[in-house]
């Protein structure tokens, strides 16, 4: 566990505390440290690139509420940010897998720069496998290891993992055999058995048990949206296709509806046919979990690649404020832990009554018509700014979002949004712009909210919150 200066999480209510100046407001920061191991014993085997198998990082990829103190946090493909092996795109054999997190969210000392003080604790390490056989790399070409971990003879059964190169080559990336997860988002179920998860290799979005791990349900994603030509190198991927996702940006967020009758899930960037990472406009899906039924809505982007910055990224996250409105995270890819300084990471607020249904379109003009307002809700860089965030310090990859319980600010009741960040499994950061080396911990900034800035607001009907 790290403590930091500016530290917190929530169970209810709490004590009364100083009024924000601001509807929303930051009022807590806790952190766990990006040198410590998580609770999966038997994966703590270096990986192909040395690093530990049960390296605990990269936790913002995605954050969701679980009820009471709970979250659960989702670590992406693993420790890849040092380069070592490009043609599997520097992947490893790490297991997929989440985290299950303890926030305790307490009333600060008097005279504290913030009102809570947040202690993340570590409360399990769930893998994420499957009860059928999968296709994993020989690892020939690439001069590495065969791609199956080998706790899947231990266990009898077939663990999902990063590497880059476990994939059916005569099937398209949505086959239900790939061994490969690059996981991105992540909701709990209503009754809390199940966790969705989104995947940006496929893009799919699957089904867990919460207490096994094991797949239990795959949605599938349009046709439209799957690459036909596979390769282990994102680049190679990316010129070998026309349509669907682009390579490592895939489904990057998910949100389910407070009734959790149906998941939202966004695409980090435009599709391939609709003019890829420079284009304007992105797609949210949405699911039907009783029927599988998806329907497509036009999301347009403020952080937009070009040709010369075409990995530039866009969408983060997507959460929902109710069943037809939601927070959407946009951001560059600067600051803490990319030797840059951070300039837009911004949340906005839009809302689906009444759009469009595009599953039939394809291309930026097509889009362009049925587009969905959005109005800016936080911009993120501005507000840690003024609490001691420089840019060069705000992590760069603030990815993870929700909502959790609500707090008692001065008497009033306020909504909590959390904002998560993955720091690559990176703990320390040593660069141009921090040549002393600066801790790069997955940090958790909790927001109050004022109620009447979401009138609208419907927290998920969670079993046991």
């Amino acid at each position: 566990m790290l403590r930091h200066s500016l530290l917190a999480v929530a169970t209810a209510s709490f004590l009364l505390v100083p009024a924000a100046h601001a509807s929303v407001e930051l009022i807590a920061v806790g952190g766990l440290s990006g040198h410590d191991r998580d609770l999966s014993v038997e994966t703590a085997a270096p990986l192909e690139n040395g690093a530990a198998g049960n390296l605990l990082g990269g936790l913002g990829s995605a954050l969701a509420y679980a009820g009471g103190n709970t979250f659960l946090a989702l670590p992406d493909r693993g420790p890849n940010a040092s380069a070592y092996n490009a043609s599997i795109s520097d992947s490893t054999s790490y297991i997929n897998r989440f985290q299950t997190l303890r926030m305790t969210l307490t009333a600060a000392a008097p005279g504290a720069v913030l009102p809570f003080e947040l202690t993340p604790s570590l409360a399990a390490t769930t893998l994420l496998h499957v009860g059928r056989p999968l296709v994993y790399g020989d690892g020939v070409a690439a001069g590495v290891p065969n791609g199956a971990p080998g706790l899947n003879q231990v266990h009898h059964t077939h663990y999902l993992t990063g590497r880059a190169d476990n994939f059916d080559a005569f099937q398209s990336s949505t086959s239900l055999t790939n061994a490969r997860l690059d996981p991105e988002g992540l909701r709990v179920s209503n009754d809390g058995a199940s966790v969705f998860i989104t995947d940006e290799y496929g893009p799919y979005v699957y089904r867990f048990n919460r207490k096994t791990g094991q797949r239990t349900e795959v949605y599938t994603s349009p046709e439209s949206f799957a690459a036909l030509h596979l390769s282990a190198n994102g680049d190679e991927e990316i010129s070998a296709n026309s349509v669907g996702r682009v390579a490592n940006k895939g489904m990057e967020g998910l949100a389910i509806s407070p009734d959790g009758k149906a998941l939202f899930g966004i695409m980090q960037s435009p599709l391939l046919q609709d003019g890829a990472t420079a284009a304007p406009y992105t797609r949210i899906v949405r699911i039907d979990l009783q029927t599988g039924a998806t329907s497509q809505y036009v999301y347009p982007l403020s952080n937009t690649g070009t040709a010369s910055k075409p990995k530039y990224p866009s969408v983060s996250e997507i959460v929902a404020i109710n069943g037809q409105e939601f927070l959407i995270a946009e951001r560059d890819g600067k600051g803490l832990g990319d030797n840059s300084t951070a300039a837009f990471k911004r949340l906005y607020r839009v809302d689906l009554s009444g759009a469009t249904d595009v599953s039939g379109l394809a291309g930026s003009a097509a889009l362009a018509p049925y587009a969905v307002s959005k109005t800016l809700f936080l911009d993120l860089v501005a507000a840690l700014g003024t609490h001691g965030f420089t840019a060069a310090n705000v992590p760069a990859k603030l990815e993870g979002v929700s909502f959790g319980p609500d707090v008692i600010i001065d008497g009033a009741t306020k909504h909590t949004l959390w904002v998560a960040n993955d720091n690559d499994f990176v703990g320390t950061v040593t660069d141009a712009l921090h040549p002393a080396g600066i801790e790069n911990p997955n940090l958790f900034f909790v927001f109050a909210v004022d109620a009447a800035d979401l009138p609208s607001f419907q927290a998920q009907g969670l079993i046991g919150r």
